[in-house]
């Protein structure tokens, strides 16, 4: 599979962006890129003063999201719909319909009342962010920097492709060692760090690298086989092709986001979104195109598209009549795990271990999750065997693991009485290696029952329940606003995937990192993608990805 810069196509933008471009051409994002300032969080804003506020040239306003006119620079505020002084800024001087979110640094139409994209723009503030870097052990010498802003200004605003390349090989070069093919940098296309830092994990997950790597989702043939103009996995494998050509410089996931947004419409928007939401939305999106296929079902009815193959699991649900032992069981699919960071998730184990603090373990949250916990007397079971409603225990175990397992750590909590939301900042810590036997329901069952059960419905002999630890997504920030970092596991060694920039780190990092989602693989196939994941440039990439069995 391999990717060239034709394949990639960005959204069309409005007419309104177009005739603007064709008068104007880059003038009025060069003269706005010394007011582009970036947080270390990764976001960009816009500051015209930093003594003073941003006012309404017509209402003299303080209040309202402020955007800045690219003809005339005037700064105009909407408060909602009725006071809209962007459009009627637009209104009344024509040509002034493009103008730039000074909070999120994003390009915004008056006429379309929404956000508009042009990758023109979006180099303009990757130009600057790079320009701002700071120096650390991987970067670039503050007075190098300087003067190779001071050349790249007198060549004008634009950065192309060949000054970025430059500037990447060099940080490359500077670093500890060789990155594995497929480590790649993503643009941050405005609040969009939610979906790089996942993006990051599915094209190192070990089952779906393998299946979009050895071409299983064929982009030319689904386009000539389905009318659907937009097909998310077409997209994902786009993302595929040019991560794992082996260029280094970072690859802007425009076509995938505009796509995701006509299959996700109600996450549609330049706002921050949920790394979890996303994650299951991709899920869903990819199930809803593979799973039409009539071979992606087995006899029993599993799906076999590759979303279940590699996340699906299957929870048990018991229910116990605390009156006469009855017991009803369900069984819930599951594509991901949450737990929660209550303040009695310590295992017994871990209390044991004087270095472990309480409420900071992995294992205390599955033994949390495992715990008999008693029903309200909202929530009574209509016992079978007494005829009717009964005190009873809940206790929820897992009854399949899947080849990869996600945790998702309840870290924002909401109050619907206190009518109020706050982020839980407590640290967690979690092991590399992970056995989940003591999880499963067989083992949950047999010690309900003091171990007396022998043989169990839910044993199967050649299941794996060793997991290594292969991506972390970690949230900084407060709820409100924060930002979202990915630290991979490749041969062992932890890199740090921030948006654009990739860097190594020392395990001592990641486990003091402030987890949100945690991602292990089965062992096997985490030794398997070891051994297969290489240094190797593009040329020598023939046959590096063989199909795992039960994988692909």
């Amino acid at each position: 599979m391999c990717s060239s810069n034709s394949l990639y196509k960005n959204p069309k933008p409005c007419k309104h962006l177009a005739d603007y471009k064709v008068k104007n051409g880059m003038n009025g994002y060069s003269l706005i890129q010394e007011c582009f300032k970036t947080t270390p969080y990764g976001r960009t804003t816009l500051e015209i003063s930093k003594s003073e506020l941003p006012r309404c040239s017509i209402c003299s306003g303080y209040e309202g999201r402020f955007y800045m006119c690219l003809i005339c620079s005037s700064v105009l505020c909407c408060l909602s719909l009725e006071s809209n002084h962007v459009l009627l800024h637009s209104k009344c001087k024509a040509g002034h319909e493009i103008s730039v979110d000074m909070e999120r640094a994003e390009l915004y139409c008056s006429v379309c009342c929404d956000q508009v994209y042009d990758p023109d723009f979006d180099k303009v503030v990757m130009c600057k962010h790079i320009m701002g870097f700071p120096r650390n052990q991987n970067g670039v010498v503050e007075s190098e920097l300087r003067l190779s802003k001071r050349r790249r200004l007198s060549f004008g605003m634009e950065l192309d492709s060949k000054n970025m390349k430059t500037l990447f090989l060099r940080r490359d070069q500077k670093s500890k060692s060789c990155f594995p093919l497929g480590l790649r940098g993503l643009n941050n296309l405005g609040n969009t760090c939610f979906m790089n830092s996942v993006l990051q994990v599915l094209l190192h997950a070990p089952p779906l690298r393998n299946y979009f790597l050895s071409d299983r989702h064929n982009r030319d043939i689904c386009r000539k086989m389905s009318s659907d103009r937009l097909c998310l996995p077409c997209d994902i494998d786009l993302i595929f092709s040019a991560v794992f050509c082996g260029d280094r410089t970072p690859y802007s996931p425009a076509r995938f986001l505009y796509s995701w947004w006509h299959h996700s419409e109600n996450l549609a928007t330049y706002e921050q979104q949920d790394a979890h939401e996303f994650f299951i939305s991709m899920l869903d999106r990819i199930h809803d195109k593979e799973g039409k296929d009539s071979l992606a079902t087995k006899d029993n009815g599993d799906c076999r598209c590759i979303a279940h193959r590699t996340f699906y699991g299957l929870l048990r649900s018991d229910v116990t009549c605390t009156s006469c032992g009855f017991t009803s069981t369900t069984h819930d699919p599951c594509m991901d795990i949450s737990l929660d960071l209550s303040s009695c998730n310590s295992s017994p184990k871990d209390l044991a271990n004087k270095s472990c603090k309480p409420n900071e373990s992995l294992g205390g949250c599955l033994d949390l999750f495992t715990r008999p916990e008693k029903l309200g007397s909202d929530q009574k079971l209509y016992c079978e065997n007494c005829q009717e409603k009964q005190d009873a225990l809940k206790q929820m175990s897992i009854k399949k693991l899947p080849l990869v397992l996600c945790f998702h750590i309840k870290r924002f909590e909401h109050s619907p009485t206190r009518k109020m939301s706050r982020k839980i900042d407590r640290h967690l810590q979690f092991p590399f290696s992970l056995d989940m036997k003591p999880y499963l329901s067989s083992s949950i069952v047999r010690k309900r029952y003091g171990n007396r059960i022998f043989s169990f419905d839910g044993d199967e002999l050649d299941i794996s329940t060793e997991f290594e630890i292969f991506a972390v997504v970690t949230h900084s920030g407060i709820l409100e606003s924060g930002h979202y970092v990915t630290y991979l596991r490749l041969r062992n060694q932890w890199y740090k995937c921030d948006d654009a920039w990739i860097t190594e780190v020392d395990e001592e990092v990641v486990r003091a990192s402030q987890c949100y989602l945690m991602y292990y693989v089965q062992k096997m196939l985490y030794h398997k993608s070891c051994e297969d994941v290489s240094c190797q440039p593009m040329s020598l990439r023939a046959d590096t990805f063989v199909p795992i069995a039960g994988c692909c």
